[in-house]
């Protein structure tokens, strides 16, 4: 879900969920619905899904140097605002794109981040249809015949970074639906690439390194992901070091209160098993108040999730991303270590969102 995931804003400003759920209603006929059954047909569904209201190509993960391990994450969002869409000027606000990037660097305790946001057009900001073919204002995010390469160059940090599959693409859900809700459209389609292998360079406070790692890429598409009831999500993916993989969800009311949830696990042997709602259970268990937005957030869980019963810890506290200059929200997204009974497990990320203001997705 990545992600975070998976902030765009329609009209480039949160709403209240009242004006949301009007404006969705409103659109009903504009943007596809997402709905069981439709097969996802591969290379073509790694590129972009104009016709649906927001994308998004999410990558998480740790890289190391010199037994030093940092969190990254790189993540694209392409949105369909569904206005101007009869306006032939080329500067009409047709596709917006959107980009985060950041880096977790626990061994001077900051998240080093930054962002772009831009109209499609122009060769300057583009999401292409028939492969994972991303970019804008000089980022990218391209996929080949089989790895995928990112180019990010931001002030404060540089990455160049190839993620070589491991492991067969993981249709979340049934077959690549993935529901976020009880109500119909309030789904996506989407599918991940766990324990992708990291290589390649990083730049932090100057100086270039060659790193290596281990990460998790998630695609989804959809034209109504929250329902009006929630306020936001909690979502965590885990590569375990046995070589199965897990993620899960749940999508909050106000109160705090689950209004759904989901998930996976690729067992190592390859099987896979789907959460249903009851199989899944999130419990903060630390929380941390930001001193820039005074938003709390629970960086630590106690996740259950079909089998497992996962203390989730942060690699540092202060993961907060503060994108109100293109998506219009602050959120948590961090790298995070999983354990069961005191036993390290295995590495992944952990997103929270609505903790302020609620997404407009």
């Amino acid at each position: 879900m990545a992600v975070v995931m998976a902030l765009i804003l329609s009209v480039g400003a949160v709403m209240p969920a009242s004006d949301a759920a009007d404006a969705d209603e409103l659109r009903a006929d504009l943007y596809p619905m997402v709905e069981p059954g439709r097969k996802l047909v591969f290379p073509r569904d790694h590129g972009a899904h104009p016709d649906y209201r927001t994308e998004w190509w999410y990558i998480t993960g740790w890289i190391e140097n010199d037994g030093v391990a940092r969190g990254f994450q790189v993540t694209f969002f392409r949105s369909r605002p569904g206005v101007q869409e009869d306006n032939k000027s080329a500067f009409a606000p047709k596709q917006l794109i959107f980009a985060h990037a950041a880096i977790a660097d626990a061994a001077n305790g900051q998240l080093i981040y930054d962002e772009r946001v831009g109209r499609e057009g122009f060769g300057l900001a583009y999401a292409k249809t028939d492969n994972t073919d991303v970019g804008i204002d000089g980022w990218t995010l391209t996929r080949g015949e089989s790895e995928y390469h990112a180019r990010i160059a931001a002030d404060d940090f540089a990455f160049d970074l190839k993620f070589v599959p491991t492991q067969p693409v993981l249709l979340q859900g049934r077959g690549g639906f993935s529901a976020k809700g009880p109500a119909p459209g309030e789904a996506s389609y989407y599918y991940s690439l766990p324990h992708l292998r990291v290589e390649g360079s990083a730049k932090i406070h100057g100086e270039t390194t060659s790193v290596s790692g281990n990460a998790w890429l998630d695609h989804e598409w959809s034209s109504k992901y929250l329902s009006p009831a929630a306020q936001g999500w909690d979502w965590v993916s885990i590569n375990f070091s046995d070589g199965g993989s897990l993620m899960a969800f749940r999508m909050r009311a106000r109160g705090g209160s689950t209004l759904w949830a989901g998930g996976s696990e690729r067992h190592r042997d390859g099987s896979l098993s789907i959460f249903s709602p009851d199989d899944v259970e999130f419990e903060p268990t630390k929380l941390w108040r930001s001193p820039r937005t005074d938003i709390e957030y629970p960086v630590a869980m106690r996740v259950r999730a079909g089998r497992h019963d996962l203390k989730v810890m942060p690699l540092m506290d202060d993961q907060e991303l503060d994108s109100r200059a293109s998506t219009g929200i602050v959120y948590w997204e961090g790298a995070v270590r999983a354990s069961i009974d005191g036993e390290s497990v295995g590495r992944g990320y952990l997103e929270l969102t609505g903790y302020g203001d609620r997404p407009g997705i």
